[in-house]
């Protein structure tokens, strides 16, 4: 008989999503040590459409009131994200920034998303404060 592998977690990590992003996004009552691994978690929140644990892990100075992704296209694919660099965001740390690019296909054409995110830390959780988008 053979043994199901485990599949690597959509964040890029090779670690099986229950051991990685997964450890955030279905418990949220444990947060994740460091800017970049909340910034993963987000990014695989938002291939899985946890709307709950986006809204929970954006900062309250910038959270939108709602989140609604039901509206976007069904031919919308998140295919993979790269972390460029990272600066702060460690544990003790109070700001992180995060530079990465996520990549998707819609409508079968792939695309780019480039951002750099800014983190902070309360109490010792993360929380995404805001991004800027780079031009492609």
């Amino acid at each position: 008989m053979k043994r199901k592998t485990p599949t690597n977690c959509p964040c890029g990590l090779a670690t099986a999503y229950a051991d990685c992003c997964g450890r955030y996004i279905d418990h949220p009552e444990t947060p994740a040590p460091t800017a970049e691994a909340l910034m993963r978690s987000r990014y695989v929140a938002y291939t899985r459409q946890a709307v709950d644990y986006l809204l929970a892990t954006w900062h309250a100075d910038s959270r939108p009131d709602r989140l609604d992704l039901s509206d976007e296209s069904p031919a919308l694919k998140w295919i993979g994200l790269d972390v460029l660099r990272t600066a702060g965001g460690e544990p003790g740390d109070l700001e992180g920034v995060v530079e990465f690019v996520a990549r998707y296909k819609l409508g079968g054409r792939a695309a780019r998303l480039h951002e750099v995110s800014r983190f902070v830390s309360v109490d010792g959780r993360w929380y995404y404060r805001d991004g800027d988008l780079r031009e492609q």
